[in-house]
């Protein structure tokens, strides 16, 4: 797998072209996606302080240390780094027969709560589509995968499973769900910004690493 020519692409259009004013906003999470041309952080940071909800600057490793130093120097604090990892839509096995996975928002949603204790998912983009895996009738594991218009690329995010139900190969079944959405819907590439929980089971499905990434937030106020 050529990672270096994926990785181009994908700067183009999942960070460019998204977000060619550099700042990407929607419905409950807005982020900057793209490095200024001439390195002046400070206009986007105050553009990102005016903003509600949880707004992020993604800053990924291959943009350089300069860019990190000056986003500290802005005020930004970094969150824990994540890993991109990428696969092709068409490598990736179907679900196994013995588990149903099923599209589901609402299950979605409810999981979440469960898991997170809040309205975790009732604020789902429009171009996200949300899967469940299902024990004994009941949503167990879930994700969301996300198809923006006009991409090559289709997004993981929202990976969650039951601690009871872990290793029973149910989040590896909610990726293979989306896999065949993404397939369907003409997709060559399925990414994920991997914690190191979920990265080891996107490795064993065939993903591989093109760079990482790391959320820088504005410090929350204190006193």
């Amino acid at each position: 797998m050529d990672t270096t020519g994926i990785l181009t692409r994908f700067d183009e259009q999942m960070r460019r072209r998204i977000a060619p004013d550099h700042l990407f906003v929607s419905k409950g999470w807005s982020a900057v996606l793209w490095r200024p041309d001439d390195g002046d952080v400070e206009p986007l940071v105050a553009r990102m302080r005016e903003m509600p909800g949880h707004v992020e600057w993604k800053y990924y490793s291959h943009d350089g240390p300069e860019l990190r130093e000056r986003l500290v120097a802005a005020g930004l604090e970094p969150e824990d780094e994540e890993t991109v990892v990428v696969a092709e839509t068409s490598s990736i096995p179907p679900p196994s027969a013995d588990v149903e996975v099923r599209t589901a928002t609402d299950e979605f949603v409810e999981l979440a709560e469960r898991v997170f204790g809040r309205s975790h998912g009732s604020g789902l983009p429009e171009v996200s589509v949300a899967v469940v895996a299902m024990v004994d009738g009941q949503p167990v594991s879930g994700g969301r995968v996300d198809f923006e218009e006009g991409v090559d690329f289709a997004g993981l995010f929202g990976g969650i499973t039951l601690p009871e139900y872990r290793g029973r190969g149910l989040y590896r079944a909610t990726v293979a769900k989306r896999a065949a959405l993404a397939r369907e819907r003409g997709y060559r590439w399925l990414y994920s910004d991997a914690l190191p929980t979920s990265r080891p089971i996107l490795e064993r499905l065939g993903f591989v690493r093109l760079t990482t990434t790391t959320p820088f937030v504005i410090p929350a106020a204190t006193g």
